[in-house]
């Protein structure tokens, strides 16, 4: 894959954000809504950090421990977002190189690298959109988000 791929011609624009202080049962829903893995977590327009749905699960009580379905969905309905999130996530810029970005991610072993232009969020970059632009550059098709 030639290094003259940029970040913003495969990323996701305007991705979808929740507040850190909005509960967890809203972060379920709108990943489930959204059929996402990954919700990026903002305070005003600022990155505060990433929720996935694997943070989801692992937060979620034990379906195997005696509790009731009240007392499950209590964890849901009174956890914060800010609580569960990863802080501080490691982010890229939209004029990295796609090398670069697949440098980060054998890095750090994530599912998606925020955006960021400055202190703007600007996208969002997962492991599904490198192996669509690879799948792009295989085929002999022009490297970009489609529709």
């Amino acid at each position: 894959m030639s290094g003259e791929y940029r970040v913003q011609d495969i990323m996701t624009g305007a991705p979808v954000t929740i507040e850190a202080s909005a509960k967890l049962l809203d972060a379920a829903l709108l990943l489930r809504s959204a059929s996402i893995r990954h919700l990026l977590v903002v305070e005003g327009e600022t990155l505060v950090g990433i929720l996935s749905d694997r943070d989801l699960q692992r937060y979620a009580p034990s379906r195997l421990v005696s509790i009731t379905e009240q007392e499950y969905n209590a964890v849901f309905t009174s956890t914060l977002v800010g609580r569960v999130m990863t802080p501080n996530p490691r982010t890229i810029s939209p004029t990295a190189t796609l090398l670069e970005a697949i440098a980060v991610f054998q890095e750090l072993r994530h599912g998606c690298l925020p955006v960021v232009n400055g202190a703007r969020l600007v996208g969002i970059l997962t492991r599904w959109d490198l192996v669509e632009a690879f799948r792009q550059v295989l085929n002999g098709e022009p490297v970009g988000r489609r529709g």
